[in-house]
């Protein structure tokens, strides 16, 4: 039975991963790169440089203390256990803080949560404490007499690196979004609710403490106008382009390579899952089958 459920254990695993790869591999490759100002609304992929934010100081990674953009890390503590020994993760978490790509033609924000982030820096040491004082001093002595007690594993996306992007694309302001009157006059009347002594201040013209059918008229009429006004003010402002995590079962990621070492590592994983999962299906038809 052991047997059994360890084939059937690498049919799934190995499924899955031939299929999740493949999918995001077929997203990769049929997707056409777009330039930041003409790209359109929707899922996109795009590739260019990571700067600073304007007036915005720059993170500090967790262990290094090295000035970067984002960052992600994990601790793990070495457990061990009569003839038994293995890394367990004690500690990691990763930044949330949005992200600037600029390309020829403009820029674009980029909220990096529930990203696939593959940096290409990474760094990986061990120490004695659960929380490093920074990197340690390479050489043979550090590594003679260095504690394994922990291991610490850090990754950083730095300014002026290149970036590839694919993602859920929109844009705010400039003009490019049309007017939902009927939308955006109940958001008003909605937020004019939130205050209703101001409501009533402004529209009981009768002064009997409620709106009557012709009050209410007023309330309506005034909210379609306060909201032509905000799409006009909305319309006159810079275009804001964000990438975000796109709410389909779609591919969201970031990475220092280009588009082909991504296609590359995409094929080695849906490879390696096929091939677990047929090795999965040869152990289990031999056991049944014998």
């Amino acid at each position: 039975m052991l047997f059994i459920g360890v084939a059937i254990g690498m049919c799934l695993m190995g499924g899955w991963l031939w299929i999740s790869r493949w999918s995001k591999l077929r997203h990769l490759l049929d997707t056409p790169t777009s330039k930041i100002r003409s790209a359109a609304q929707g899922y996109v992929e795009l590739t260019g440089v990571l700067r600073d934010l304007p007036d915005v100081p720059s993170l500090q990674a967790p262990l290094t203390a090295k000035p970067c953009l984002w960052w992600r890390y994990r601790i793990e503590e070495y457990r061990a256990s009569g003839k038994r020994s293995s890394w367990r993760i004690v500690e990691q978490g990763s930044s949330e803080s949005l992200l600037r790509l600029c390309d020829t033609t403009g820029d674009c924000l980029i909220d990096p949560r529930g990203a696939e982030v593959l940096p290409a820096r990474r760094d990986r040491w061990t120490g004695d404490r659960r929380h490093p004082w920074g990197l340690p001093i390479r050489g043979v002595l550090d590594w003679l007499t260095g504690s394994r007690q922990y291991r610490y594993t850090e990754e950083r996306l730095h300014a002026d690196e290149p970036l590839y992007a694919i993602g859920d694309f929109r844009t705010e302001g400039g003009g490019r979004q049309g007017l939902d009157l009927h939308t955006a006059q109940g958001q008003v009347v909605r937020e004019w609710k939130e205050n209703y002594a101001g409501l009533l201040q402004r529209f009981d013209n009768n002064r009997d403490g409620q709106l009557d059918q012709a009050e209410w008229g007023r309330v309506r009429l005034a909210a379609g106008l306060e909201a032509e006004r905000r799409h006009r003010l909305a319309s006159t402002q810079r275009a804001q382009h964000r990438l975000v995590r796109p709410n389909e079962p779609l591919p969201f990621v970031l990475s220092s390579h280009g588009e082909e070492v991504l296609a590359r590592r995409y094929r080695w994983h849906a490879a390696g899952g096929a091939a677990l999962c047929l090795l999965g299906a040869v152990m289990l038809a031999s056991r049944l089958g014998g």
